[in-house]
């Protein structure tokens, strides 16, 4: 058996629960920002964004596109979304790991975002994917900034 860890990250955003919950169920939204490092730029996505729903992205990279899929196990709008996540990236076969996007309400609006990613196998692909969620979290903030301006 590998052993597994988890990821555990918290980000606040300058936007209602809402409107952060929305953009992970929006196929057009996720491929602005369901894209980690500096230099993915976008993601080509297809979401059926509903429990037992499935999702497919393919991240793409100057050098290659990296796919992803998973099923939604959960949604409870505007809280909660969890979902099982098939990457490349995870040496685990067509094993999934699983992730949990939990939303709180903040003051002035804003939303604390807490992600759970567990279920990963230790080495190399853990070590990458805090830097990967970190990176993806940001791009949503600024994908969600222009909607706020918008209001």
């Amino acid at each position: 058996m590998i052993p597994t860890s988890e990821i555990r990250l918290e980000h606040v955003f300058d936007a209602a629960p809402e409107e952060v919950f929305e953009a992970w169920g929006d196929a057009e939204s996720l491929g602005t920002w369901m894209c980690p490092g500096a230099e993915m730029k976008s993601a080509t996505v297809e979401v059926d964004f509903r429990v037992g729903g499935r999702f497919r992205i393919v991240m793409h990279d100057p050098e290659r596109d990296y796919a992803q899929h998973g099923e939604y196990l959960e949604i409870d709008a505007p809280k909660r979304i969890v979902f099982t996540w098939v990457s490349e990236w995870i040496p685990t076969g067509e094993a999934a790991t699983r992730v949990s996007v939990t939303l709180e309400p903040e003051l002035g609006g804003k939303t604390r975002l807490v992600l759970v990613h567990d279920g990963l196998p230790e080495g190399d692909a853990y070590v990458g994917h805090p830097d990967g969620w970190n990176t993806i979290l940001t791009k949503l903030g600024g994908a969600l900034a222009p909607r706020k301006e918008t209001q």
